[in-house]
């Protein structure tokens, strides 16, 4: 689960998990050729829906964990994988800080870092680590909880103290993580943004009939497109693509 939202990030049958997979395959297929298998990276990459689904795809796929339970639950998910999906993952130990002191530069077409900016002591200095490691033409794909519309989601359930909480969360911690923000610390390190998505913006639970959950998912996905629904989406999904 998102941390201060309700977006559920370990399910691949929620919502969160299958827009996602959606948004990220549609940014591979601009940025890169089909055939082509890339070298991904995911940075803290908890149960590792996304990074499994690639490596299932046929890319290669390193894993940047540091958390020991997180680990055990992905390995044990790895493991009743195929052989072959099996060799196409690396994990190593580490937080969303350490890029610098485990990869060299440019050593990934694909850097995904989905749960790892809200844990980072400095966002910034993250940022600049992931762009490193990061190929000239590669693609950076970023979640963050949406910290401009906390009081959202919420307020449409009818929790007024949870409501009141989030609307004073952003001057209460400093938090920095908004999508302007982002979009002029990618611009600062080469990798400008070249897309966002609204992730969330309607619901967090698809319904248990999968006719009504692909209704529910067309309208995700077509609203997280558009203004003014992403910006009131619980996450934004920013894009991206490393300069040179």
């Amino acid at each position: 689960m998102c941390r201060g939202c309700a977006v559920d990030l370990t399910d691949p049958g929620q919502p969160a998990q299958r827009l996602l997979a959606r948004q990220l395959d549609e940014q591979i297929s601009a940025a890169f050729d089909s055939e082509r298998r890339l070298r991904v990276l995911d940075v803290g990459l908890g149960r590792g829906v996304q990074a499994l689904r690639l490596a299932r795809a046929g890319h290669t796929v390193t894993g940047l964990q540091s958390d020991p339970d997180l680990r055990e639950l992905f390995e044990k998910d790895l493991a009743e994988e195929p052989e072959e999906t099996r060799g196409r993952v690396r994990l190593v130990t580490g937080g969303s800080e350490d890029t610098g002191a485990h990869f060299r530069p440019g050593a990934f077409d694909v850097v995904m870092c989905h749960d790892g900016l809200l844990q980072a002591s400095s966002p910034g200095t993250t940022l600049a680590g992931l762009a490193r490691v990061l190929a000239p033409g590669g693609l950076m794909s970023l979640l963050i909880r949406n910290d401009a519309a906390l009081a959202m989601h919420p307020g449409r359930a009818g929790d007024w103290d949870a409501a009141l909480a989030a609307l004073d969360f952003p001057e209460r911690t400093g938090s920095t993580l908004r999508l302007e923000t982002l979009s002029r610390g990618l611009a600062g390190i080469g990798t400008p943004l070249r897309e966002w998505y609204g992730v969330g913006i309607f619901g967090s639970h698809c319904p248990a009939e999968e006719e009504k959950a692909e209704r529910m998912l067309a309208v995700e996905e077509r609203a997280g497109r558009l203004d003014p629904y992403r910006s009131v989406a619980s996450m934004l999904h920013i894009c991206g693509v490393r300069g040179g």
